[in-house]
């Protein structure tokens, strides 16, 4: 008889009074403990910020069971977490030697393709899955009133316990084979350095500060790699600021496709205003297109903008009352 027997239950619900899952794990954990066995609960759905740093609490145990609720499809979002977790950062060596049962009650459909999830999860993680317990339980009471549905319960807890004990083999599954393939292309990481990841990985604090980090190195190569348009973009603003003329009560948005550009440049005209800069706008009274040189040539004073657009060097969309305006709101 194994003495200090340790079964660990992960339930992936979420909590509610009249879920039938936790009617049945709640009557295995009495059997178990009957037979002196020590049982540790984990409800993800109120560790789901430490989910990551979860695969630690294998070290310890001989046997889990893994037990969730189809509520309308799946195994559930803090389930599939915790087995991401275990493939993440879990000592795979202990796991090889962890019995798991799977639990699986279903209030709508689908508790045969939950149950067989959790089996092959754990197959592929090189863990050893036993007989479980899947069933449609649409109201709680069907369960608890029925004295065969309890005693079919009991019995599978006692198997567990018999596996476990025994430490039960079985036929190698296809399973295990995949996660030796898929493992060779993984980064080998000690059992200590896995918990040590997974700790900073539940670490809200940690991990938003990564991002801040992530999007200032990104913001910083961005700015590197486009410095040269950036800065010639801003040249062109500064001189289209520097020699617009306003027109009272004249109101019109202009956006201008250069050649070679990733951005349109946009001009908002309002009054007095000018809003000027490259990006996107999604009306426009008047769009153009044309090469950078006729650009700089308009900006230098030596073409006018009717003229681009009468010589074919600009094509232009939209009111041509406002495209002549250009010639006198921006005096070169």
């Amino acid at each position: 008889m194994v003495i200090n027997m340790k079964i660990n239950i992960y339930y992936g619900g979420r909590g509610l009074i009249d879920d039938p899952t936790l009617f049945v794990i709640g009557k295995m954990q009495e059997v178990l403990e009957e037979l002196r066995v020590k049982v540790e609960r984990f409800n993800l759905y109120e560790l789901k910020n430490g989910i990551t740093a979860l695969p630690q609490s294998l070290k310890d145990a001989d046997g889990i069971i893994l037990a969730t609720t189809v509520e309308w499809y799946g195994i559930g979002g803090f389930m599939q977490q915790f087995l991401d977790s275990c493939w993440l950062y879990g000592d795979k060596e202990k796991i090889s030697n962890i019995y798991m049962c799977p639990i699986v009650m279903s209030t709508t459909y689908g508790e045969r393709e939950g149950k067989l999830s959790l089996t092959s999860a754990w197959e592929i993680l090189g863990g050893r899955p036993c007989s479980g317990i899947c069933g449609y339980i649409a109201d709680v009471s069907l369960v608890e009133d029925n004295k065969e549905y309890i005693t079919l319960i009991e019995k599978k807890a006692e198997n567990m316990y018999r596996t476990v004990n025994q430490k039960i083999v079985s036929l190698p599954a296809s399973n295990q084979a995949i996660r030796q393939m898929v493992s060779k292309t993984q980064i080998d990481l000690t059992p200590q350095e896995s918990e040590q990841l997974s700790q900073y990985a539940s670490d809200d604090k940690y991990v938003q500060k990564q991002k801040e980090d992530i999007q200032e190195l990104t913001s910083l190569f961005r700015d590197m790699l486009n410095g040269g348009e950036t800065e010639d973009g801003e040249e062109i603003v500064t001189k289209l600021k520097q020699h617009f003329k306003p027109q009272p009560g004249f109101h019109a948005v202009y956006r201008i496709a250069i050649t070679g550009k990733k951005k349109n440049l946009v001009m908002k005209v309002d009054n007095g205003n000018l809003d000027c800069s490259f990006g996107t706008a999604e009306h426009a009274d008047v769009e153009l297109q044309m090469e950078r040189r006729t650009l700089d040539e308009v900006l230098s004073g030596r073409m006018t903008f009717q003229r681009a657009f009468m010589s074919g060097e600009m094509k232009m969309k939209g009111d041509f009352k406002i495209l002549r305006t250009l010639d006198q709101i921006f005096v070169f």
